[in-house]
């Protein structure tokens, strides 16, 4: 019995709060516990483009209105700015080069690139 009193430990001593209330910027902090686990970021969310996949009358007149008279046209600029899809834009423009609208500058790949037609702006005009 003499033995199992000297192995255990004595309760512990509970400090009584000061009444200054300094002692909770006195009080170390302390070292171990458990740390808050690291949540992931879900990335960075882009907005769904909800491009429409035929092009309606207002659109199709504003590719043949507009369009033209870019400087530098590619599908994606197309897409982006008439809001319909990729595939879309590739036919649109195909069609307009086959009119003489717009001229082909290079095609390297899937990356066409076209630039306005010189003759029909002063035909236009």
């Amino acid at each position: 019995n003499e033995y199992k009193s000297y192995l255990s430990m004595p309760p512990k001593k509970q400090e009584k709060p000061s009444k200054g209330g300094k002692d909770k910027a006195m009080k170390p902090k302390s070292g171990g516990g458990k740390a808050k686990k690291k949540k992931w970021s879900k990335g960075k969310t882009r907005d769904k483009l909800n491009n429409a996949p035929l092009f309606d009358k207002s659109t199709y007149a504003k590719l043949y209105d507009e369009v033209p008279k870019y400087k530098l046209i590619t599908p994606s600029i197309v897409s982006e700015r008439l809001k319909v899809r990729g595939s879309l834009a590739r036919f649109g423009l195909e069609e307009l080069q086959k009119k003489g609208l717009i001229k082909l500058i290079d095609k390297h790949g899937s990356q066409v690139i076209y630039t306005r037609n010189a003759n029909a702006e002063d035909s236009a005009e």
